[in-house]
């Protein structure tokens, strides 16, 4: 009888309960700089990364399975184990970095706010200021809720609509596998890593399936929430590249320049969607790309900012003032750049992001070794060693797209 209702009660941890965190963290990665990132790519060389976009499935998979493990099997985030684990010198020295890298991410989402804006004819002096403001009341008066439904459907919006536009331009022909080294070549490849692996992401899953956890009350039924947490990271892998693949598609043949190392403009990727948005394209994808920053601005705040605050040992309901703070350099950075280098200036953070990585990368795949923080969930074997493999690849780019 007392086997019989503990399976009724494993029956009621389905997936739909625990699908969330996963997903949301998979879309609001679809961010600006990363439609941004895969419309240059398309507009360089058109359909020719999209084996390299596809492959990157399996590290993003690998790497984000890992952090949203340790979310379950410890009930903690990243930070908050770090803090309780290892030494507070050891937490302290991984906040700095953490807390930089934030900012750093802030700012690649204001700049891709900022050419929203630009395009619609809207001053950085005027937009930007009010993003912050805005943003900063959503995640003080915790309104992130019906932010995201909103953001989400108006970001998704715009992938909707880049779809129909591949849809009625058609399949042009254009080998999807192009491979000729060069320094832009390389370059891109890293954007593309940066744009697909943030550090916000890492944060975030722990945090937000340990949450998730414990909202469904499924502590003790770890093994059948880590079960689900695979399949949502997948399917939201799958989409996420699948996305990026489509925006890489559309935009092929978007800029005919004679030297491929200029990028193209923002008016340039604002024409796309002409063939079903006519003379309205330029709104339509400026008011989808200010979406999508903006969502991920929200889902920033509540994943990357977390890790800081989780290892200082600083109470969440104080976390707003790390945001704040973070925040303030991004808002400056973007509001003194001219307009006309915000496109390189996201695709160079984006390499950067890459770089920021390898901190969170290490620490991740220590943490998920652990049999005392890990219990029985611990990496080992194949598990352990593909994601070394993964997190050695996506480094070794970054290092070979500098040099």
């Amino acid at each position: 009888m007392w086997r019989k209702r503990i399976t009724t009660s494993e029956k009621t941890i389905n997936f739909l309960k625990v699908f969330g965190p996963a997903w949301l963290v998979m879309m609001a990665d679809m961010d600006a700089s990363s439609i941004i990132g895969a419309a240059q790519t398309g507009a360089v060389y058109n359909y020719g990364f999209i084996w390299i976009l596809l492959l990157l499935v399996i590290p993003l998979y690998i790497i984000q399975e890992t952090s949203g493990r340790i979310g379950v099997a410890t009930g903690k985030g990243l930070g908050e184990v770090i803090r309780e684990n290892y030494s507070k010198r050891v937490a302290a020295i991984m906040a700095l970095p953490m807390a930089i890298t934030d900012a750093f991410t802030y700012a690649i989402e204001y700049m891709g706010i900022a050419i929203g804006f630009e395009v619609l004819g809207i001053p950085l002096i005027i937009s930007i200021p009010a993003i912050f403001i805005v943003h900063i009341l959503i995640v003080t008066k915790q309104k992130y809720v019906e932010a995201e439904r909103v953001l989400l459907g108006i970001s998704l919006a715009l992938i909707v609509g880049l779809t129909a536009t591949l849809f009625l331009r058609g399949v042009k022909d254009y080998s999807p596998i192009y491979f000729k080294p060069s320094p832009l070549f390389f370059f891109l490849i890293a954007a593309n890593v940066g744009a697909v692996i943030m550090p916000f992401m890492l944060y975030f899953q722990a945090s937000a399936t340990a949450i998730k956890l414990k909202e469904i009350d499924a502590i003790e039924y770890k093994s059948q929430v880590i079960r689900h947490m695979r399949r949502e990271t997948l399917l939201g892998a799958i989409a996420t590249e699948i996305l990026m693949v489509i925006v890489e598609m559309t935009f092929a043949g978007i800029k005919n320049a004679s030297d491929p190392s200029v990028f193209a403009s923002a008016s340039q990727l604002a024409t796309v969607m002409t063939p079903i948005a006519g003379d309205f394209s330029p709104i339509v994808f400026s008011i989808g790309l200010i979406s999508a920053g903006f969502l991920a601005l929200v889902v920033i705040s509540l994943g990357s900012a977390w890790g800081v605050v989780e290892a200082l040992g600083i109470p969440k309901r104080s976390a707003w003032k790390i945001y704040v703070i973070e925040s303030i350099p991004a808002v400056i950075v973007t509001l003194l750049l001219p307009p006309s280098m915000l496109i390189n200036t996201i695709l160079d953070l984006l390499v950067f992001f890459v770089y920021a990585l390898i901190g969170p990368i290490i620490i991740l795949g220590i943490i998920s070794r652990n049999k005392k923080i890990m219990g029985k969930y611990y990496s080992s074997g194949i598990r352990l060693i593909a994601y070394w493999i993964s997190a050695i690849i996506i480094l070794s780019i970054a290092i070979i797209a500098t040099f």
